[in-house]
């Protein structure tokens, strides 16, 4: 990687939060790569499916009860009328 000349400016904030990021022998540039890196990789979908099978299925089928008791109600909302 070629060498640039430009400089940025940060916060002494910013640049206390990239110092607590920073491992030993990185420079800068390496700290705000790997984060970039980290950032652009992160997978959005973790996190998703971590319910058991078994619960799961008691929570679909608590869901489709719940829909047909509402359809009920509907039902005789509309014939009370």
């Amino acid at each position: 990687m070629a060498a640039a000349d430009d400089q940025i400016r940060v916060s002494d904030r910013v640049k206390q939060l990239l110092d607590r990021r920073r491992r030993e022998g990185e420079s800068y540039n390496d700290v705000l790569e790997r984060i970039l890196d980290e950032e652009s990789n992160r997978d959005l979908l973790a996190g998703f499916g971590r319910w058991s099978n078994e619960h799961a299925n008691r929570v679909r089928e608590r869901h489709e009860g719940q829909k047909a008791e509402s359809k009920e109600r509907m039902r005789r909302l509309e014939e009370d009328e």
